[in-house]
């Protein structure tokens, strides 16, 4: 099994009308996803490559029975759209757009976790969650995607696809890859992620990419230490990057001491993950490991 997608997942894309939207559904399309509906309000009715275009979640969700969200509205919308999708009960959103403000973003945490929602939120800012072989939900590339016994999470998409790309080169594949996005809040975090991931049958070995700030990747090592069973793989990108500037990602800032990739990459191997120092190291050590 796949954590959070798979064959039975049922796509809405909130923004099909829009060039991004329409573009990337016609690839989860082509990669097999079900793609069922499209919200863009004041365009029910219409039709998009043959998908339905609702003017509401609501009425997406009671004509199509799409259990999962993918949002590519602008920043400004993004997160009345995750709200829309929460109020409709859809389990899964997932939010691709960048730039969401991070006081919005507050208070849709806020409300999702405090609200008593059914919803779990991926992103915002995030390539999304791909099942290789069964479903992809988001931006991944399916091309660089095989199937197999490695979970992978990521707090970055560019990284994401060089090492699903160089896993699958050396003939491994993944069970799942989570791009969890690299904002300062995010709905899903590496340890919900390890959490899924260790109880799946099909996940053996687990690869974990984050990035220099924050304190995300030092909780995931102190959670690896006691809850994890499975070997854990890690790259943190940013080891170069001169401390107090802002690289990347919205989240990615150092403070002094707090949040270097040196620091994160000491807190992983303090409990048993092997870290490589550069991306490239990664399929390395997890071949070594199979």
């Amino acid at each position: 099994m796949a954590i959070f997608v798979d064959r039975d997942t049922r796509v809405v894309v909130q923004g099909l009308t829009g060039e991004q939207g329409r573009f990337h559904a016609a690839r989860m399309a082509e990669y097999g996803t079900r793609v069922v509906a499209g919200v863009t309000p004041g365009k029910g009715g219409q039709q998009v490559d043959k998908v339905p275009v609702f003017d509401s979640v609501e009425e997406a969700v009671s004509g199509t029975g799409a259990n999962a969200a993918v949002i590519f509205v602008p920043a400004a919308h993004a997160t009345d759209a995750i709200l829309e999708a929460a109020a409709s009960a859809v389990p899964l959103i997932i939010c691709v757009t960048e730039g969401v403000p991070v006081h919005d973003m507050a208070r849709v945490y806020t409300h999702l976790s405090c609200g008593g929602s059914a919803s779990r939120l991926i992103g915002p800012n995030c390539p999304g969650v791909i099942a290789p072989g069964r479903s992809n939900v988001g931006i991944i590339p399916g091309s660089v995607a095989s199937p197999g016994p490695v979970g992978l999470v990521s707090r970055s998409g560019t990284l994401t696809y060089q090492i699903m790309d160089e896993l699958t080169s050396m003939g491994i594949g993944q069970s799942t890859t989570v791009g969890i996005g690299g904002d300062p809040i995010v709905g899903t975090d590496f340890i919900d992620c390890l959490t899924r991931f260790e109880q799946d049958p099909e996940t053996e070995i687990v690869v974990l990419i984050g990035e220099i700030g924050g304190e995300d990747e030092e909780k995931a090592a102190a959670f690896i230490a006691g809850n994890v069973s499975k070997p854990v793989v890690a790259y943190i990108a940013g080891f170069t990057a001169p401390p107090g500037k802002r690289m990347g990602h919205a989240g990615a800032i150092v403070s002094g001491s707090r949040g270097t990739a040196a620091a994160k990459a000491a807190a992983l191997e303090a409990v048993g993950v092997r870290v490589g120092r550069n991306p490239s190291e990664v399929a390395g050590l997890v071949a070594a490991l199979t």
